[in-house]
């Protein structure tokens, strides 16, 4: 029987990444399988951060794809904008960085607090990730958003019949992204390439 995971087209635990270099391809391609999380989580209040995701995969996709020997991994793409006016791929890739963040904190606490249901989860990672960005306007739609969660054994039905499969490959998942996460945010830290973006 597959499960969610069987059936990404790229997991994050499949993105190359040699001597701290993301491959920018496959973390693409993981980042898009990441997004179809959320329809797992039944809530059309999910389509918002689907859509943010989803276009800043879009813009990163787009510099790959104009300038393939200068974005072919993350830092090289994030620094081939470093001196320039037009750092649309740099503000995607920060932005879409900070949502992987929000989801795999989640998905962290979702699963080291089995008692806890996922609109607790998810609103305690909104509130030590997303929620420092967002303004008056975008906070209550997200927050509605967290709220709109469904039940714990509900959602962990969705990923697969055998649960025990499931929960080897999500905590594998998760920590090849919370690796890939730490990597970038490192990085735009190490030369302050996020400032003003």
């Amino acid at each position: 029987m597959s499960t969610f995971f069987d059936e990404m087209k790229k997991s994050f635990v499949d993105v190359p990444v040699v001597d701290s270099k993301i491959e920018t391809t496959s973390f693409l391609d993981a980042s898009a399988s990441l997004v179809k999380l959320f329809d797992l989580l039944g809530s059309s209040a999910f389509v918002v951060v689907q859509k943010d995701m989803t276009g800043n995969i879009e813009k990163i996709r787009k510099k790959l794809l104009a300038d393939p020997a200068n974005a072919s991994t993350l830092q090289d793409l994030i620094l081939s904008e470093a001196g320039t006016k037009d750092k649309t791929a740099t503000q995607g890739l920060l932005w879409l960085t900070r949502g992987l963040e929000f989801t795999c904190q989640a998905m962290v606490e979702t699963v080291k607090n089995p008692q806890s249901e996922m609109t607790k989860t998810f609103t305690d990672a909104y509130g030590v990730t997303l929620s420092k960005y967002h303004g008056m306007l975008v906070k209550p739609v997200f927050k509605l958003a967290m709220k709109a969660c469904p039940y714990r054994k509900d959602f962990f039905a969705k990923l697969g019949p055998d649960q025990e499969k499931v929960t080897k490959q999500l905590t594998a998942w998760l920590d090849a992204l919370e690796n890939i996460v730490k990597i970038i945010v490192d990085f735009f830290a190490s030369g302050n390439y996020g400032k003003g973006l």
